[in-house]
């Protein structure tokens, strides 16, 4: 019943700014609510203040008590979301396959079903000796990743 609550209230929130986008939503037996979310151009303080306040102010302390965290999904975390995808499109990922394979690199392309990632490898030359730069992609369903994170480079 509280779960429900505090998720019509997010979902309220969330329509109202249709840029921000939910990762996850966890209330703990508790009433300790943790909920994480992320943006087409990112998350601000303010945008985090605006979901805590779109939930707290419409719940009563008297009739429940509860704590809220309200986060913004970290540049480490993996990403779980078609949308966090899209907005990483440029960046490098690291993508981990059901197969156990990993490729690593330039996120070129996102839609509903698939990314694509570009990278340029070093093989040897056909004829003769010594290697030559070719420039690989790969396609790769959803639901063939079993984890991808934004590779951080300094």
């Amino acid at each position: 019943m509280f779960r429900d609550t505090v998720n019509s209230l997010l979902n309220d929130a969330l329509e109202e700014r249709e840029d921000l986008f939910l990762i996850s939503l966890d209330v703990l037996p508790d009433n300790a609510i943790k909920i994480i979310i992320d943006g087409d151009n990112g998350v601000l303080v303010e945008d985090c203040i605006f979901i805590s306040r779109a939930i707290e102010h419409n719940l009563d302390r008297e009739e429940q008590d509860f704590s809220l965290e309200v986060l913004s999904a970290g540049a480490t975390e993996p990403l779980v979301n078609t949308r966090q995808y899209m907005k990483n499109i440029g960046r490098t990922l690291s993508v981990k396959t059901n197969e156990n394979e990993t490729v690593e690199g330039l996120l070129t392309q996102a839609n509903d079903k698939t990314i694509l990632l570009e990278w340029k490898t070093r093989e040897p030359k056909p004829i003769g000796k010594g290697k030559v730069t070719v420039k690989k992609q790969a396609e790769i369903a959803y639901d063939a990743i079993t984890k991808a994170q934004v590779v951080i480079k300094f």
